[in-house]
């Protein structure tokens, strides 16, 4: 038989939860005012509260807020959307009248033009291929990391994680030397092996992101404790709890780095065209420029347009992820 103790700080905090918000003990009632319909909480900003019960000022910050949301819809949506416009409108309309809405017609020809006559299939499979494995070598380098630096706690690392964050502040141009003779001979593997035209040249030095790490054990580092320690305390060893417990806890965060690792990989040009020199391996990124000159406007926007389609996409799978506060429903006990 187990006795379970309460102290008065857990007792505070739930006699608080059950009174609607308020701790007669230590902290005063939460404030709450009627504002000519619902109940909203006091609050400090740039405009006072007694400002805001004026209606010119309220007015004044409807059209400001309408302004800021017009604004940045334009400015975010208004480039995919004219892509998306010009992707199916012919070339001669697309120069004399660049926003007008299809004055000739829609020329859906474009889009399978651009797909079979410039091989944007094999150039797009290439694409998916190289940021599928950076996104695979970069999420178990960053989880795999952090998991070390902020749960295991080994004794060395505030070294080890020093050491990581002062390879922020080296700039990337000066690593491609090193890298590419790495890669050109890689070590261990002798002198008559290469990495050039292999993919694992790409995956492997994006796997070293030191940004993803330092970012995944920030959100380690906030993880509740008592589950980690509960799961400890029955048996779970450090591969059991890395992967049935903290992995779960981390989804916001795991797909923030996805997106991130996925867009990366998407949008690089220079590494791949060096270490890509093969046509028919390398990316969206690298053959796009390569022909435009020999490609037709209104065909190269069609092009462009595939080209969006995966970020597009991404976003659009984990846009709840940005915005979901918490991530801690996966964690079961098991």
């Amino acid at each position: 038989m187990t006795t379970e103790t309460t102290t008065p700080a857990a007792q505070r905090t739930a006699t608080a939860a059950l009174a609607g918000g308020v701790d007669t003990r230590r902290s005063r009632p939460l404030r709450w005012r009627k504002r000519r319909g619902p109940m909203i909480e006091d609050s400090r900003g740039i405009v006072s509260d007694a400002d805001l019960r004026q209606p010119r000022v309220r007015r004044g910050m409807r059209v400001v807020h309408v302004f800021l949301t017009v604004t940045l819809v334009l400015a975010g949506l208004g480039p995919l959307l004219w892509l998306a416009k010009a992707a199916v409108t012919p070339t001669q309309d697309t120069l004399r009248e660049p926003f007008a809405l299809w004055p000739n017609g829609i020329d859906w020809a474009n889009l399978s033009t651009a797909w079979n006559d410039i091989h944007i299939d094999q150039y797009f499979f290439n694409t998916v291929v190289i940021a599928l494995g950076a996104w695979v070598f970069q999420m178990l380098v960053a989880t795999t990391g952090a998991y070390t630096l902020s749960i295991l706690k080994p004794r060395y690392h505030r070294v080890l994680g020093s050491l990581v964050l002062a390879t922020l502040f080296i700039p990337s141009v000066v690593l491609l030397v090193p890298l590419y003779l790495t890669v050109v001979s890689p070590p261990f593997l002798g002198r008559d092996y290469s990495l050039l035209n292999n993919y694992l040249a790409v995956w492997l030095p994006m796997a070293a992101n030191a940004f993803n790490i330092l970012l995944v054990k920030r959100f380690f580092d906030n993880l509740p404790r008592e589950v980690i320690e509960a799961a400890q305390t029955d048996g779970a060893g450090p591969f059991r709890l890395f992967w049935s417990i903290v992995l779960p806890m981390s989804k916001p965060i795991l797909g923030v780095v996805s997106v991130f690792a996925v867009i990366a990989a998407w949008k690089d040009f220079l590494w791949p065209l060096l270490v890509l020199p093969d046509p028919a391996v390398q990316p969206l990124s690298v053959r796009l420029p390569a022909v435009q000159s020999q490609t037709e406007l209104d065909v190269f926007l069609a092009a462009l347009a595939i080209a969006t389609i995966i970020p597009v996409v991404m976003f659009l799978a984990f846009q709840r992820v940005f915005l979901r506060s918490a991530g801690l429903g996966g964690a079961v006990k098991g």
